[in-house]
């Protein structure tokens, strides 16, 4: 017969049991754990950058250009590079598109990248007196330029987050959550930007670029340690350290 202590569970079973149950998503502690997790890792290139000065709308439209498929590891020292020359519209439109190819040569898709940057340059100098206007339209109007390098440039550019800049991270981890259920990173950003507060449109990238990189990775997340793990839907996971 079974006494109504036997029926009642144990403080450290219930508490086993409430360990693994999910909390409801709360995005402000959820940023406030990503900001201590992420201090002890290089922040995201284009950040990085900015520190370092390069933060007008310009120079992180063609940094992000420049990031495009490639490490983050390659595009800090390539955009370094490609600046030490160059860094205002009017400075890069006297390089020729071989000579911007040769600068930035160690990122992927270099020599395209090339003639995309000189064509923005040019177009600069001819159309807005050298200056990159901070418009989301006119920055989505250049070839090749989509709304991640778009909303990144004009968010840390001109402190303007007009979007969500999602890359892979981003889509990523998001998901993971259970948050949102894009596809692509472009549908996911259309549902955060329905859901996140305009404060953190452009704070998300800067955290979820490092955390995405080192915690919550493509493969083996660290879901044992992560900061986030009791709000994390852990959507797809199948496998974690």
């Amino acid at each position: 017969m079974r006494t109504e202590a036997a029926d009642r569970p144990t403080e450290r079973a219930r508490a086993r049991r409430g360990s693994s149950r999910k909390l409801p998503f709360d995005i402000d502690e959820v940023m406030r754990r990503l900001r201590r997790a992420t201090k002890k890792h290089t922040p995201a290139a284009m950040f990085q950058l900015a520190d370092e000065g390069y933060d007008g709308v310009f120079e992180q439209l063609v940094a992000c250009i420049i990031s495009i498929r490639t490490y983050e590891e390659v595009t800090l020292p390539t955009a370094r590079r490609l600046f030490s020359i160059a860094r205002t519209p009017a400075q890069m439109s006297q390089l020729s598109p071989a000579q911007i190819d040769e600068l930035i040569r160690p990122c992927t898709f270099h020599a395209p990248k090339a003639k995309q940057i000189h064509a923005i340059a040019t177009r600069c100098v001819e159309e807005f007196k050298g200056d990159l206007p901070p418009e989301r339209d006119v920055v989505l109007s250049f070839r090749g330029v989509g709304p991640k390098c778009a909303n990144l440039a004009l968010g840390i550019g001109a402190g303007k987050p007009l979007g969500v800049p999602v890359d892979i991270h981003v889509h990523r981890v998001t998901n993971r959550w259970g948050i949102v259920s894009g596809r692509t990173p472009e549908q996911t950003m259309v549902e955060l930007e329905l859901i996140l507060a305009k404060k953190y449109w452009l704070e998300i990238n800067r955290l979820l670029v490092p955390f995405g990189k080192f915690v919550c990775t493509a493969r083996l997340p660290t879901c044992s340690t992560c900061p986030v793990v009791r709000y994390c839907g852990q959507v797809g996971v199948t496998a974690h350290a």
